[in-house]
């Protein structure tokens, strides 16, 4: 297969794998994003409404019983649009620093051998005589450029975080405006159900963008940009890098063979470690993008985060934290053994 041809192919299967983790998860999401909301006064001209936070499992019956089942797929078209950019880009920008590194590795260990091959006798053996009269055998060069060429080169944990870390915010970059439109009509349904507006602001995703260019500028499409790619970055450090690292750990270890167990072990230790780093950015990116630009309750993600400290406590920023980790524990499940799944049927090697 063509490397191009593959590049498409791992592109689509990354889209729609992608697509089917979002459709199974959704639910989980819509509810992660309104506890995020919770505490947050509607704008600065509105007073805020004291009352009793709301657990995970009240605030879905509670979307269930003021919006029905469809409440909980608020938002869907633009969250699958999203990640079919998203997911795209990051899995293959990954994809494509792991192999450099691995190519450039390579290299370097066959350009070791060829110097020592051209300082060698040949490529003969050697015997070099100790004071001992015990002799040390010196391996052929060829043998060793051999060997160089066809071991795989490893990375290392930090290069992969650093690649991760890369990968998330370039997936990101490109699927901003359908994160933040995603964010608007979920806040949308929430305001409307607890009566700070009277109807949707929006009537479908191509409305809504129209909208936000003609009222915002284009650059309002990439309103809460900074701490949405933050939040990527941290993400993807935590998943694709800890999904990797714990893949090739559990598959060193020879107790199981690549297949659906490890996908799965790897998927819970990486979804746990995402979470927890990316939380934070999480929680200040949808109040950023969920705001009235008419009415704007925050100059930035600083002060987005000042205030939200100051009025809620430190721990409004891990604010949805259960809810984030039960949807990216599964999100990463459905998402790896589709994917791995799909890899293996379009004759692909493993992620």
């Amino acid at each position: 297969m063509e490397p191009y041809q593959a590049f498409w192919i791992k592109l689509a299967l990354t889209g729609l794998s992608a697509s089917v983790a979002e459709t199974c998860t959704y639910p989980i999401d819509v509810v992660k994003t309104r506890l995020q909301l919770q505490g947050q006064q509607p704008s600065r001209q509105q007073p805020l409404k004291v009352g009793r936070s709301l657990n995970a499992l009240k605030v879905a019956t509670q979307v269930i019983h003021r919006e029905g089942v469809k409440g909980m797929y608020s938002g869907l078209t633009p969250a699958i649009v999203r990640h079919i950019f998203y997911s795209g880009t990051r899995i293959t920008t990954y994809e494509y620093l792991r192999s450099s590194w691995q190519r450039t590795a390579s290299r370097s260990m066959q350009e070791a051998a060829s110097e020592f091959s051209s300082s060698s006798s040949s490529g003969e053996n050697l015997e070099v005589a100790e004071g001992t009269g015990t002799k040390a055998y010196i391996a052929p060069a060829a043998s060793v450029k051999n060997k160089a060429s066809s071991l795989p080169s490893d990375v290392g944990l930090l290069p992969k975080l650093l690649m991760g870390l890369t990968a998330g915010a370039v997936g990101q970059l490109v699927a901003v405006p359908a994160d933040l439109v995603k964010v608007r009509f979920q806040a949308d349904c929430r305001a409307v159900a607890s009566g700070f507006i009277q109807q949707h602001r929006y009537k479908g995703m191509v409305h809504a963008l129209q909208n936000i260019v003609s009222q915002e500028g284009w650059s309002g499409l990439w309103k809460g940009g900074i701490p949405a790619v933050q939040r990527a970055a941290l993400v993807n450090l935590g998943e694709l890098a800890t999904y990797d690292q714990a893949k090739q750990a559990i598959l060193s270890s020879g107790y199981l063979p690549d297949g659906v167990a490890v996908h799965a072990a790897s998927s819970c230790v990486s979804g746990f470690v995402a979470t927890v780093l990316s939380t934070p950015a999480d929680v200040i990116k949808t109040r950023l993008m969920s705001q009235d630009m008419k009415q704007p309750m925050y100059r930035g993600a600083m002060d987005c985060l000042l205030q939200s400290v100051r009025r809620e406590g430190i721990l409004s920023l891990y604010k949805g934290f259960f809810p984030t980790w039960l949807r990216l524990g599964p999100w990463q499940l459905v998402f790896w053994l589709s994917y791995e799944r799909s890899r293996m049927v379009a004759g692909l090697e493993s992620f």
